[in-house]
């Protein structure tokens, strides 16, 4: 008997068949309802979520295969199981084009009905959760953002997505580098196939070529099974190397093979595996230090580093702020089922003093918290924040962030701007005659710099 009561509508005009297939369903656990034409067939599935209909082809007024179509177009169908007493191959192509599940000859054979009923419930339910997954994807790949830094990254993911190149992800933990890959596969020619994570930093040494390659039963200690690797389950769709230069030489080797052969061999296996699979790899450290060092390949480096991409930390694009709070504010409401909330432009202003070195993954977790802290509030204020935000944490970038003396120049003027707009409580009009600027010139630098102005 089925752990969840389904519903099965079973539609013929003989009032025989429509019983006895209601009853041997309803003695199996479904929920059996019957309908003797097209029409009210139709009317019943429009009122009721139905999981499967057995629906009879030959019936007074509309037929079964029309009936079939405008089933089809409901937004939530059910799946359909054709019935007929005459089948032909014509008709069984015509109604499997149409979307009909599968196709049953009378005089029916009761196990074979019950056997496709239920592979058709399992049918219906992986096409909702498949359903339900694209849509959490989508919502995954939403790049938000108005700074100049996150328009100019939304402009290149939309430029280079379509294509195969591989791409390196460059940013501090916590920036959305897993977020801009699942973006940059949502934009793809290959979206509607299979989007694999791996996190190198989370699997031990001993593991990553298992979990990457996998393996075959026996090949080390604990390997009890056979176990498809990432490689095999990304084959036509993107794998994403999350931290690769955490992954050790020896992997890197094996991995700089398989992009260059397009195939690889499992862990204690002779077959190799040939795979079609667009490589997105992204990284918190200096992969050039990284060589120097001898803790990463050149050659993968140059492999991987087809088209880099760089995701400013969030002290870097402060004006995004309000922008993230209130995103995760709507997105936790409802999370949690909770009303929406709101939150007051000085919290905003409070949040925006602070350096943020967790970055975004750090302001949706204070967010989090004052959510989960909060249950009945409704609108949160500067008293409702955690201490930390509070503190003066520096803004100063770290030295290994310049490449260039323009780079350098730039970060200090961005730094000393933002003290003095501090010191002078935002005000921009007295700022600018701190500095000895004109009040548009500075106007211009702040933007240039990606400052946010609070007046």
């Amino acid at each position: 008997m089925p752990n969840t009561v389904h519903s099965i509508l079973v539609v013929d005009d003989e009032a025989g068949i429509r019983e006895s297939l209601a009853g041997v369903l309803a003695d199996e656990g479904y929920s059996a309802s019957s309908a003797e034409s097209g029409e009210a067939c139709l009317d019943l599935v429009r009122k009721t979520a139905f999981d499967v209909v057995l629906l009879d082809i030959w019936l007074p007024g509309i037929d079964g295969l029309e009936t079939l179509e405008r089933i089809r177009e409901l937004d939530n169908p059910p799946e359909v199981i054709m019935i007929s007493g005459h089948g032909t191959i014509e008709t069984a192509v015509r109604a499997t084009k149409l979307g009909a599940y599968d196709f049953l000859e009378k005089p029916l054979s009761l196990d074979k009905t019950l056997i496709l009923v239920k592979n058709a419930i399992e049918s219906k339910k992986l096409r909702r959760e498949n359903v339900d997954l694209k849509k959490q994807l989508h919502v995954k790949s939403v790049i938000v953002g108005d700074s100049i830094p996150m328009k100019a990254l939304r402009q290149q993911i939309g430029l280079m997505a379509p294509t195969n190149g591989r791409v390196l992800i460059y940013g501090e933990s916590g920036t959305g580098k897993e977020l801009v890959a699942h973006a940059i596969h949502g934009q793809s020619l290959r979206k509607d196939e299979t989007f694999v994570e791996v996190n190198c930093a989370a699997i031990p040494e001993d593991l990553i070529e298992s979990e990457l390659f996998g393996h075959y039963k026996g090949s080390f200690p604990g390997a009890a099974a056979d176990k498809e690797g990432k490689f095999q389950k990304a084959n036509g769709g993107t794998l994403f190397l999350d931290e690769v230069g955490d992954m050790s030489l020896k992997t890197q080797s094996k991995v700089l093979r398989t992009l260059e052969e397009q195939r690889f061999t499992p862990v204690g296996s002779d077959e190799t595996i040939t795979v079609d699979v667009r490589v997105i790899a992204s990284t918190n450290k200096d992969l050039e230090e990284e060589i120097s060092r001898g803790n990463f390949r050149e050659d993968l480096f140059y492999r991987l580093n087809v088209i880099p991409f760089f995701v400013p930390p969030l002290r870097e694009r402060k004006e995004d702020i309000p922008l993230f709070a209130r995103h995760f504010l709507k997105e936790l409401a409802a999370t949690y089922g909770r009303r929406p909330r709101e939150i007051t432009d000085d919290a905003i202003d409070i949040l925006m003093r602070y350096s943020w070195p967790g970055n975004v993954r750090e302001l949706r977790n204070v967010i989090e918290r004052i959510v989960i802290m909060n249950p009945t509030t409704t609108r949160f204020d500067s008293k409702h924040l955690p201490p930390l935000v509070y503190r003066d944490g520096s803004r100063r970038a770290p030295k290994s962030e310049f490449s260039t003396l323009h780079q350098a120049r730039d970060a200090y003027e961005r730094d000393f701007i933002l003290k003095t707009l501090d010191q002078n409580h935002g005000n921009v009009t007295r700022t600018a005659e701190v500095l000895g600027l004109e009040r548009s010139h500075l106007y211009r630098k702040m933007k240039a710099l990606g400052i946010a102005a609070k007046e």
